[in-house]
């Protein structure tokens, strides 16, 4: 494939980052064939090119277009420019849909590609309850109630996680979900209980395929075995379950299809798989290596190509809420006979089709809350909502969505492939120690030589280029 060159006819299309020092580069999308490239030059390192778009569908047609709408609260001033000033600024462009608390940087897995550089000898102390409360404080101010990813690290290493959960109930923030690698879930027979019982709704559930091979290489060890008691707790549990696997082309790319299956098989405690392609930030053995790169096309037609005629191109649709080129889902209802069938439109985020005129991006965020808090939970009678209510609330009170199954995934960007556009369309806020959001590709980019632009690193901060 011959590489894309930076256009000298045509003023930039987005802004991006030289990989080696972060500073702020102009960039174009080039397109080469049914590949689309990102290029920019830095006066001081040179030309970089990362390709961000491969296959079908087409780029051109990939498109959900929405009208910015500022943060509820701004905690920081524009004064460098983005990707500079982030907190959120005031020039964010959307509304936070999932805030991500960080409540520990331990981790008892030192996994290969982890994007937060945890591992069991990482001795940095948790935050204590109280800082927590203040973190959750925060997301409110800024973000009303959002949904909330508690993570880490390895969040279940902490014993007082129920408390934690119960805080943000309390807090009114209503959709709780619990990011881990399943290693306590799958050894404490408790455990997943008191989560159920102390406010968490769901499990983000670390599971990169259904052979130990590939879990030795991207985690150190075999797993699977393990991973399936921790699926199994927390359905019996009561908490709703995603599987979250992380992929890289040649380890397990063509595991794809099988853990489609493995989901359905578990039964409707799983609510789906949302897909992860590995980005070159935090601890990664491979910066800049465009054949360990997957882009959401390829995803998209490793799936349909491995599903056995049981999901189709066609029902893949961009994002109602994050920028169009962040991500892909499918929305599916379980069949008697163990199948899957596209579920009825939903007239919200979801939807395949999008609307006629550009959604506003704060009612983007408002229907992904309510559909991801809905679609994730554990499966349930299906109650009539309290008042007040509208008619995308009233949908949703009426849709069996007990017997959904999501399928998704999500394109982080590292300091290659970072387009400033969709950084600004983000709706998925990492909350710094200092209770700043920023968004999660800013909070975990990294320089080639591992510098941080805003996680904190052992010995100091990141801040690399700004």
């Amino acid at each position: 494939m011959i590489p894309a060159t930076r256009p000298v006819d045509r003023e930039p299309d987005t802004a991006s980052v030289c990989p080696v020092c972060l500073r702020r580069l102009d960039a174009w999308r080039v397109v080469r064939g049914d590949t689309v490239f990102l290029v920019k030059r830095c006066p001081e390192h040179g030309d970089f090119t990362a390709p961000v778009w491969r296959g079908q569908p087409d780029f051109s047609a990939w498109k959900r277009p929405k009208r910015p709408s500022a943060p509820r609260r701004a905690f920081t001033a524009v004064d460098r420019g983005c990707p500079f000033d982030c907190g959120l600024c005031p020039e964010h462009g959307q509304h936070t849909c999932t805030a991500l608390i960080e409540v520990t940087a331990r981790c008892d897995l030192g996994c290969p590609v982890c994007f937060a550089s945890s591992g069991p000898g990482n001795a940095t102390a948790d935050p204590p309850l109280s800082r927590i409360a203040f973190l959750l404080d925060r997301v409110g101010q800024a973000s009303g109630r959002c949904n909330l990813q508690i993570s880490g690290g390895e969040p279940a290493l902490r014993s007082d996680l129920p408390a934690i959960g119960e805080m943000a109930k309390a807090r009114g923030f209503p959709f709780v979900q619990l990011n881990t690698n399943g290693l306590r879930l799958a050894a404490d027979a408790d455990f997943a209980r008191s989560l159920a019982g102390g406010g968490f709704d769901s499990v983000f559930l670390q599971f990169d395929a259904v052979t130990d091979e590939a879990y030795r290489a991207l985690r150190g060890r075999p797993l699977f075995d393990l991973k399936k008691r921790a699926v199994a707790a927390a359905v019996r549990a009561g908490l709703g379950v995603v599987l979250v696997p992380t992929v890289i082309p040649g380890i397990n790319d063509g595991e794809l299809g099988d853990i489609v299956r493995l989901a359905l098989s578990f039964g409707p405690g799983v609510r789906g798989v949302h897909i992860q392609p590995a980005a070159a930030f935090g601890r990664h053995p491979w910066p800049g290596r465009d054949d360990r790169r997957l882009t959401l096309p390829e995803v998209m037609a490793a799936l349909v190509r491995q599903s056995q005629g049981l999901l189709r191109l066609e029902d893949f649709h961009p994002p109602g809420c994050e920028h169009s080129l962040c991500s892909f889902s499918a929305v599916y209802q379980r069949t008697p006979s163990g199948g899957l069938t596209p579920a009825p439109k939903a007239g919200g985020c979801c939807d395949a089709a999008p609307a006629a005129d550009p959604i506003l991006a704060e009612e983007g965020a408002r229907r992904a809350k309510a559909f991801t808090a809905k679609h994730w939970a554990a499966p349930g009678p299906d109650a009539a909502p309290a008042a007040p209510v509208d008619d995308f609330d009233r949908f949703l009170a009426k849709a069996a969505t007990g017997g959904r199954f999501t399928l998704s995934g999500m394109a982080f960007m590292d300091a290659w492939t970072l387009d400033l556009e969709r950084v600004r369309g983000c709706c998925i806020h990492e909350v710094s120690p200092e209770g700043l959001l920023i968004p999660f590709c800013l909070y975990n980019l990294s320089a080639s030589d591992g510098r941080t632009l805003y996680r904190p690193q052992p010995g100091g901060h990141g801040r690399a280029g700004a």
